[in-house]
């Protein structure tokens, strides 16, 4: 089968055998992959010694072409799925810092999800994986893992989805595909939200998203969603006295962070929030699913022998997000 590999710094097609079912999980035939951000940095930050462990591809969509599972899931189901799962039982997963938990950490799936098929276990399918509506285009239900991931952020800056979050505005300042997610996300939880980009274009996409921008006014919480430290002096900028930042992304020249003065003085909370619980999974099909978040006409869609060009573009910035369809 075809598999992407980082082989000396490039990404090259290669072939592997295809995975075998030798314990309880599942076989998946996959649809389609999204190129996540994460898998720019780490073909950008990628060495000779730790190439060969970078796996790449995570925003898997896909059909189960094989099951030994004491889970509903049938021979094929149509799924979107999660990489990582948390042990739910070491200190981390005790104080609901799941994505610090080695377990969490070790686990993913196999070889990667920009393959012809892919190995996930019982615990991918008990935590991660979910049936996607139908009536959702392939390109769409791959959004499941990226907004699981803005929802853990917003459940991060104190939001719950059960209450009423109508007084409480936030400013997302980026506005990439992740940028745009978050903002969805806040909506879905009921947050005033806007958006904010140096890149005119970008801020045309959010609005016609229906996402302003306030340059008079101040926020209670601010998302950080683009990985560039300049972000960090726009932030201080429009955050209220007292309020949060969440940090959202990583950033090459992080020598130039907050001042300890300015978040004494100011009492801001800086809070970082890295990849999602199961919860926020779980979330993140019911919004798809119910169309409570609607991701329609974001992907740019490439072949995976052209996912070369996909990271390219991306990397320029000549798309918006690209969707590898295998």
């Amino acid at each position: 089968m075809k598999s992407a590999k980082l082989i000396d710094g490039k990404v090259q097609i290669i072939n592997l055998d295809k995975p075998i079912l030798d314990t309880k999980g599942a076989i998946i035939k996959v649809i389609g992959c999204g190129l996540c951000g994460s898998d720019l940095v780490k073909i950008k930050h990628a060495t000779k010694e730790n190439e060969k462990n970078i796996i790449l591809g995570h925003e898997v969509v896909g059909i189960i072409e094989e099951i030994n599972s004491i889970s509903d899931f049938k021979k094929g189901d149509i799924v979107a799925l999660g990489h990582h799962y948390p042990c739910f039982s070491c200190e981390y997963c005790k104080n609901q810092s799941y994505s610090m938990c080695r377990t969490f950490k070790n686990s993913n799936i196999f070889p990667s999800g920009f393959s012809e098929f892919i190995k996930v276990d019982e615990n991918h399918l008990k935590y991660t994986v979910y049936k996607m509506n139908d009536e959702l285009k392939n390109d769409e239900k791959a959004f499941l893992e990226p907004l699981s991931c803005c929802i853990r952020a917003v459940r991060r800056a104190g939001f719950e989805i059960n209450k009423d979050n109508s007084e409480f505005s936030a400013l997302t300042i980026g506005l990439g595909s992740i940028g745009l997610l978050m903002l969805k996300s806040l909506k879905a939880f009921g947050v005033q939200a806007f958006g904010f980009d140096i890149s005119s274009d970008r801020m045309k996409t959010s609005k016609d998203n229906g996402f302003l921008f306030d340059e008079n006014k101040k926020y209670d919480t601010v998302f950080l969603t683009a990985g560039n430290s300049k972000t960090i002096e726009t932030a201080l900028k429009y955050v209220i006295d007292g309020g949060k930042i969440i940090v959202f992304s990583s950033v090459e020249d992080d020598l130039k962070g907050f001042t300890n003065n300015e978040i004494y003085y100011r009492e801001l909370s800086i809070i970082s929030s890295y990849s999602p619980s199961p919860y926020d999974i779980e979330l993140s099909a019911k919004f798809l699913n119910t169309n409570i978040v609607n991701v329609k006409g974001l992907s740019s869609h490439y072949t995976l022998d052209n996912l070369a060009k996909a990271i390219d573009d991306s990397f320029n910035n000549k798309i918006f997000k690209a969707y590898i369809e295998i």
